[in-house]
């Protein structure tokens, strides 16, 4: 069996480097009356950090999973518990149709930038399209990483390359309490993924690609293609048990499969074409299906026009703003076709020689 390759982890740090990362979070001299107690609770830190307590409360698995005496994560098991209510209310047909519109601007107006995004712009128009449509619709804007105190999406660690096992649906790599890895986003945006029925990205190009706050999200998805739902099966984060388990056959499960999507990208002066190619293969990949060639949608706005007048350029490109709404109809449509039981895939039923 192929063996996990060892060597590159540096130490742990020491108790000095600790102390200074610890205190950075306390420089304010607000916190001056009470250096006391944070020495204590520094103490109290280290010692977690030292024995590791990724996930200090557990619970038995129980019945349902491979092994039902191993030490779950109650913090993933309540994530995973929210993602199969959200999946059996995604199929009931009683229930409303939903689009999850996201935002993948990283600019807001509550922080150092000091103006909306004309993403987030772009984004309220679809989502009144979408409204309109009588769709349910909850709007992920991203840009709350920046805003927002102690908001996170931590990265992703790659557990998919050492072994597809490895990487567990929902991903239980976070919350690290050893490491004061708290506070992920991600448990709620994986519960809001699967809730749609359809997603519909609006984002703009940071140097030919994706923002860094969309593209954390995107990497922290890759365990929604191929993760395994069962951590009891790998015992947790054990590497060279994940390689053999993948190595006897792994069916790399699509979880999110079989919603359809819509892509609105824009620039100002490249890589829109670049991105919004790369967002659709990447939801291609996960199983998701296009809303039509309309839903494809890459546009300049205020092509080499200076920054301070974009908005201005935004307002100027009525066809621009009407483009975003087809492309929020063309998702409109083919939820309906979807959860009517109409929308074609017609490679559905072919076997993928090549499943990772």
């Amino acid at each position: 069996m192929s063996k996990p390759r060892t060597g590159q982890a540096p130490p742990k740090l020491d108790r000095e480097q600790f102390r200074q990362r610890f205190t950075a979070s306390f420089f304010d001299p607000a916190f001056n009356v009470m250096r006391d107690d944070i020495a204590r609770i520094e103490q109290i830190a280290w010692d977690n950090y030292q024995q590791s307590h990724k996930s200090p409360v557990t619970e038995k698995a129980g019945p349902g999973f491979a092994d039902p005496d191993y030490d779950l994560s109650i913090e993933w098991r309540a994530t995973r518990d929210r993602l199969l209510a959200a999946e059996a209310r995604q199929k009931d047909p009683a229930t409303p149709s939903r689009v999850l519109v996201i935002c993948g601007s990283a600019r807001n107006d509550g922080s150092c930038p000091g103006e909306m995004s004309k993403t987030f712009r772009l984004a309220q128009l679809a989502q009144h399209e979408l409204q309109t449509a009588g769709i349910a619709v909850d709007l992920l804007d991203l840009s709350l990483l920046i805003s927002d105190y102690d908001r996170h999406i931590h990265p992703c660690k790659g557990c998919v390359s050492t072994a597809m096992p490895l990487c567990h649906w929902p991903c239980s790599c976070y919350p690290n309490h050893s490491l004061h890895q708290s506070n992920d986003w991600m448990a709620e945006i994986y519960e809001k993924w699967v809730a749609a029925h359809a997603v519909l990205i609006v984002t703009p190009v940071h140097w030919y690609q994706a923002p860094s706050v969309l593209k954390l999200m995107m990497d922290r998805l890759v365990c929604a293609d191929g993760g395994n739902p069962d951590p009891t099966l790998t015992s947790g984060k054990d590497a060279e048990m994940a390689k053999a388990v993948e190595l006897a056959g792994w069916s790399y499960p699509k979880h999110l499969a079989g919603r359809t999507y819509g892509v609105v990208v824009h620039g100002d002066v490249a890589g829109i074409e670049g991105l919004r190619r790369a967002l659709c293969d990447w939801l291609d990949w996960m199983g998701l299906i296009d809303a039509g060639f309309t839903a494809r949608l890459d546009r300049f706005i205020g092509y080499y026009e200076s920054y301070a007048d974009s908005h201005a350029a935004l307002d100027r490109d009525t066809a621009v703003q009407e483009e975003t709404r087809n492309v929020a109809r063309a998702v409109a449509a083919a939820v309906g076709e979807l959860r009517a039981g109409r929308l074609s895939k017609p490679d559905a039923a072919l076997r993928d020689p090549r499943p990772k």
